[in-house]
């Protein structure tokens, strides 16, 4: 097996001395759904997290949800104490953060920015998330990402989806 080339958040992780690993897929330019990417594990969709990028006016800030739930701005918005967010266009994700589409870590982007966590990645000993390429996750221990990344834990998923 060729071996996996090292991402740039691999590298923040190694300096840090987090344990992680890192888990290549096939992935299809066509579909990069969470769901896909689940499938391509053989994980669990709730253990599989993606990275989403909100915006209010100015203001960014990066929500990690399970790859089964769409992010409830509301409850996005009050965990963030603004007063209403909204998903980045996609044409601003590469230029703000350094990550494509179906790429985007909430470890390593260009600048820090507040970053919120669903509560359910404290469900698991492991979690999912991209290492910052499209084809390349992220095995980790959640508490471990969180912590490194200042984040917070908020309930940010739509009830119905869980």
């Amino acid at each position: 097996m060729a071996k996996v080339q090292k991402t740039n958040v691999a590298r923040l992780l190694d300096k840090a001395k987090i344990p992680y690993e890192l888990i290549p897929y096939e992935y299809d330019e066509n579909d990069l759904a969470a769901q896909h990417v689940a499938d391509a594990l053989g994980e669990d969709i709730h253990q599989v997290f993606k990275t989403l990028v909100l915006c209010s006016g100015s203001q960014h800030i990066v929500c990690v949800v399970p790859g089964c739930c769409k992010v409830d701005l509301k409850k996005a918005a009050r965990a963030a104490a603004l007063k209403k967010v909204e998903m980045l266009p996609m044409k601003e994700l590469l230029p703000l953060t350094g990550y494509i589409r179906g790429g985007c870590s909430p470890i390593g982007m260009k600048k820090p920015f507040p970053t919120f966590f669903h509560s359910t990645a404290l469900d698991f000993e492991v979690i999912f998330v991209s290492a910052g390429v499209r084809g390349l996750q992220l095995r980790i221990a959640p508490q471990q990402l969180i912590d490194y990344v200042g984040a917070s834990v908020a309930d940010l998923c739509k009830d119905s989806e869980l």
